[in-house]
């Protein structure tokens, strides 16, 4: 089978620093940022030690149509897409906050409420909800953003308090993510989903918010299917989910959970392609396209050919 992309040791002209997250390889210029969407996969802030074919690619392409999608609502980051691999755009400073927004009950959410918690982030939850349930309205739940480790939730009080974001520019952040939130509610609507969550990055650039990172990608947000989905709520059924959880539901299934002395369970090929064709499955249906799969036979240099020509 084919091997994913693991990761990009590039060398460029100008180049000032760089970087490897979780999932991207980031090359620093002077003013500028060249991201390359590798094929790593990361769950509970863990990489995994095999990568996933086409992922990368997916998340960049559905990424860059949501950012395009909402420049109207802030400014973003993102300016070209010289390789399905690839986005170039402004360096901006970023913000050490996610913003998480929850539509629904799921996810960590689900776990801490059925743990006993009623709010999230200082935010209430009522009484009475299922795994999944619409909340009354999208509620944030903001969380610190890690260099290592776990991201930690954080509440709109303590982000103000401990000066990590000016309160002007929360509120606006708060704004902005709201109706993020309504666009790609529509959007994921328009093609028969539901956006059960997601949560986006912001830095400054000159004196204005951008938007930055990927947005309404598998890796962001969670997705249910809406077709059937209040009938399987009413029957306590498990709901079809386009979506990254899928991937940690199946290693919480295997004992892991990011915790220490826990081992993830063994990556098979089988277990590789049914990854990627859920990776393929969300993308045709957040847009309605055919994906059309890049060519791995000299990806590496596919991808530094498609950077050097605009460097």
């Amino acid at each position: 089978m084919i091997e994913g992309l693991k990761e990009t040791s590039f060398e460029f002209k100008g180049q000032t620093n760089f970087y490897r997250g979780k999932v991207r390889d980031v090359y620093h210029f002077d003013k500028k940022l060249v991201i390359v969407a590798t094929d790593r996969i990361s769950a509970f802030d863990v990489i995994l030690p095999r990568a996933i074919p086409y992922k990368g690619q997916i998340l960049n392409q559905i990424a860059a149509k949501a950012l395009k999608a909402t420049t109207d609502i802030v400014p973003n980051w993102l300016e070209l897409n010289p390789d399905p691999n690839v986005s170039i755009g402004v360096k901006c400073d970023a913000l050490p906050v996610e913003m998480v927004i929850r539509g629904y009950v799921v996810g960590h959410a689900w776990r801490e409420y059925r743990d006993g918690k009623r709010s999230i982030c200082g935010v209430p939850m009522p009484d009475g909800m299922k795994e999944n349930d619409r909340l009354p309205e999208p509620i944030l739940t903001p969380t610190t953003k890690a260099t290592e480790g776990h991201d930690e939730d954080i509440s709109r009080e303590e982000i103000i308090k401990q000066g990590l974001v000016d309160e002007k520019i929360y509120e606006k952040l708060e704004d902005y993510t709201r109706k993020l939130f309504q666009r790609g509610t529509e959007m994921a609507y328009q093609q028969g989903l539901i956006l059960a969550d997601t949560k986006y990055e912001f830095g400054i650039f000159g004196d204005e918010i951008y938007l930055i990172d990927e947005i309404h990608t598998p890796d962001s947000s969670r997705y249910f299917y809406a077709d059937g989905f209040d009938d399987r709520q009413l029957k306590g059924e498990s709901q079809k989910q386009l979506s990254k959880e899928f991937v940690r539901q199946w290693l919480i299934s295997g004992g892991f959970q990011g915790l220490d002395g826990q081992s993830i369970p063994e990556m098979t090929d089988d277990v590789i392609e049914s990854i990627s064709a859920r990776y393929i499955e969300l993308f045709q249906n957040f847009t309605g396209e055919k994906f059309e799969k890049g060519d791995y036979s000299n990806i590496k240099e596919r991808i530094f050919e498609n950077i050097t020509k605009l460097l």
